[in-house]
């Protein structure tokens, strides 16, 4: 899957332009397991491209890379999955055994990583609900540290009461502002106030009832 979404950002990078995108503004994001996949990705290719391999796409194209409710450290989350039912043998499996951990745990490649691999990272943001028990947020809290203490750029946004899916399908659901639409924006045009000022949109409307919403998040397994 890692090369999957390689193969898939390598197709953006240099194609971008032929239907009308702007080269210079692309953006890479992740929910949950795509964004442990794309920070995988991300990592894997900073190393072939800093130690000289051949490679599709830079790690320099991306403007930044935000990761939202993601876990980034496998090795701590293993028994966190297995009390919430996904069993420790069955997720080992899915990973390939336990030899494999640290390979597709971005925090451990970032600490093994050398100088010239952190110097291409893009600025990192990290987004996560203080109220996610799929994977807490002390998952992006810990990338966060490791991140800054090798010298990227990396900042950590979290959001009060939130659960893992609230942030990017309950919110939405529910209409008016969006901390994280409003965040990303604030960060994707940081150079232009004129479109970083979401006040100014329309208002999203609410597309379901709250009790609904509130159903929903009570038989949700996230």
């Amino acid at each position: 899957m890692v090369s999957d979404a390689s193969q898939g950002i390598s197709f953006v990078c240099n194609n971008i332009a032929s239907y009308g995108g702007d080269p210079n503004k692309i953006y890479l994001m992740g929910q949950s397991a795509g964004a442990h996949i794309s920070a995988c990705a991300l990592m894997e290719q900073a190393v072939k491209e800093s130690s000289g391999q051949p490679i599709s796409w830079s790690v320099t194209q991306i403007k930044a890379y935000f990761g939202l409710s993601g876990g980034y450290n496998i090795h701590n989350l293993v028994d966190h999955f297995h009390q919430r039912g996904l069993n420790r043998s069955i997720f080992l499996s899915i990973m390939d055994g336990e030899e494999s951990l640290s390979r597709y745990s971005p925090e451990i490649v970032v600490k093994e990583s050398s100088a010239r691999t952190i110097a291409l990272l893009p600025h990192i943001f990290l987004m996560h609900g203080t109220d996610d028990y799929s994977i807490p947020s002390s998952a992006s809290q810990t990338f966060v540290d490791v991140l800054q203490q090798v010298g990227a750029q990396a900042k950590l946004l979290l959001y009060e009461g939130k659960t893992h899916t609230d942030i990017f399908i309950q919110d939405p659901l529910r209409g008016g502002r969006d901390p994280l639409v409003e965040d990303v924006f604030s960060i994707i045009y940081a150079d232009d106030a004129t479109r970083r000022n979401t006040a100014s949109a329309p208002t999203p409307r609410r597309l379901v009832f709250e009790w609904q919403l509130q159903l929903a998040r009570w038989i949700s397994p996230f």
